[in-house]
């Protein structure tokens, strides 16, 4: 008999995570003692239980825009070189804990730089910080490969210069780069040079696309800039009509995206906190699944919709009936999807995952 899945078990399967931010992912009671430590007075609270509340109900507000401010209060405490090193090595950590495996977390270093730290300072600081967590979850008997995605704003103008910055770090734990923020009034193609640079220095990169608008946000991040992945997508499914007997036809771009197994970062929860969802079973991961574009689930921000990768998949497994195989498949295609060496990803998907959905399905 298949073991039961629930929220515990499916913390011991092994998952991959692709899409989470560092500065959308810190413990509640870390906020506290680092304001404290610096001298941060704005946070609405110094309890940290409150205050885990009080970020899920601000993010929970059907606005992208409004969502993003939260992040005021984390950037605010990631200032030095001593608060990036703890918070990355506690992400580590945390996603041990919960069973990833192989995780890529992203974070903009023009955000961490207020205080005078270098770009290079920040992103060093990470890397150790991810080194030390590594270390710490493989002592409790908890293995995690973690690679970080240099990410730059874009409504700012420094994406050329994170584009050389991960291509300078990237044997030394940098696996790729993204382009975040808002998306409205500001298109991935203000970009073009970052994204040239890139694929001339045969570097990886994923784009934010198609979350909080829609198809031309994709067919840009696709066509124009050449994305290896797309940062949520979830707009794709604006590209597809069910006909009267509930037949899907695709569009142009949306078969585009499916024939070439382009990956989507789908955050399902995320996504109903910023409205580009109603409810959980109203998102289009459903029938993209059932359509099998390349769908992979990952957390967007953990703190922020107080969301774990166990808690993501345990939801979608209610929701629309998945069991021990489709979660295997989602976690199958975030491996191969993955900014990490073919060698890599197929030992990862040959020795850890596939074995430990066996086991769970046994």
């Amino acid at each position: 008999m298949p073991v039961p899945l629930t929220l515990e078990t499916v913390r011991d399967a092994p998952k991959v995570l692709l899409h989470d931010h560092l500065d959308g992912g810190l413990r509640p009671s870390t906020i506290v003692e680092l304001a404290e430590t610096v001298g941060y007075a704005a946070l609405p609270t110094t309890e940290p239980g409150e205050l885990g509340e009080w970020f899920l109900a601000a993010s929970h507000s059907g606005s992208l825009e409004r969502y993003l401010e939260t992040f005021g209060h984390t950037v605010a405490v990631l200032q030095n070189v001593e608060a990036l090193v703890r918070v990355a090595a506690e992400c580590a950590e945390d996603l041990a804990a919960d069973g990833v495996v192989y995780a890529e977390v992203r974070f903009a270093p023009e955000l961490h730089v207020e205080q005078g730290l270098a770009l290079e300072a920040v992103v060093e600081a990470v890397l150790e910080g991810f080194r030390v967590g590594t270390r710490r979850a493989a002592e409790r008997g908890r293995r995690i490969r973690i690679g970080c995605l240099l990410t730059a704003m874009r409504h700012a103008a420094r994406s050329r210069e994170i584009a050389d910055l991960a291509v300078t770090y990237r044997d030394l734990g940098v696996v790729g780069f993204d382009i975040a923020g808002a998306e409205a009034g500001f298109p991935p193609t203000r970009h073009l040079d970052a994204f040239e640079y890139l694929r001339q220095q045969n570097a990886h990169f994923t784009i934010h696309a198609g979350e909080a608008f829609g198809l031309p946000s994709i067919w840009e991040a696709l066509q124009w800039c050449g994305a290896d992945r797309l940062g949520h997508g979830v707009r794709i499914v604006d590209d597809i009509t069910l006909g009267a007997d509930g037949t899907p036809r695709l569009g142009l771009l949306a078969a585009y995206v499916r024939d070439k197994r382009i990956p989507l970062e789908m955050c399902p929860t995320s996504n109903v906190h910023t409205g580009a969802a109603k409810s959980l079973s109203d998102h289009p991961i459903g029938l993209l699944t059932r359509l099998r574009f390349r769908v992979t689930v990952n957390t967007d921000n953990r703190l922020m919709s107080d969301v774990s990768m166990s808690s993501e998949l345990t939801a979608l497994a209610g929701t629309f009936d998945y069991d021990w195989a489709d979660l295997q498949w989602f976690t199958v295609n975030a491996m191969k999807s993955a900014f990490l060496g073919f060698e890599d990803r197929l030992a990862l998907i040959n020795d850890v995952i596939k074995p430990g959905y066996a086991a769970l399905m046994a």
